[in-house]
């Protein structure tokens, strides 16, 4: 350990003497803290080491349920936002009647189409099972 450093002012007004005594720190050393810390650091390396490699295991075991639930949020977040747009289209002063003067034109144009006679009807069963048949491949 290094002798403290002393330090003598004497430019004050008064005239009296400032003794002032510096010590400098050394090093606090311990054989057993850092024997403790290079094996967490061993610890700590090895396991980052490995990571890579227990993601990539983890995401061939359980890849179908992680892009499921990823799906399922993607769609949750999609759904708030189209709702946070209609919410804000619905606020827009006559956008919101011109909308559903629209939606009733429109049904009342599908009602004339396709639900008024029987062959129309028909017209519209098979155009739902070609649908089907497409979505489904039976």
């Amino acid at each position: 350990m290094q002798e403290p450093t002393k330090i003598t002012d004497t430019s004050t007004s008064s005239g009296t003497q400032i003794d002032v005594s510096v010590e400098t720190g050394g090093a606090i050393t311990s054989t057993s803290a850092n024997a403790q810390f290079d094996e967490i650091k061993e610890k700590v390396v090895v396991v980052l080491s490995e990571l890579p490699g227990y993601i990539s295991s983890f995401f061939g075991s359980y890849q179908k349920p992680i892009i499921t639930v990823v799906l399922i949020l993607a769609g949750l977040v999609s759904l708030k936002v189209l709702f946070a747009v209609i919410d804000a289209l619905n606020d827009v002063p006559l956008l919101s009647p011109t909308f559903e003067l629209i939606g009733m034109g429109y049904t009342a144009w599908f009602v004339y189409r396709y639900l008024l006679k029987a062959s129309t009807r028909q017209e519209l069963v098979q155009e739902f099972n070609s649908y089907k048949e497409q979505i489904t491949g039976d």
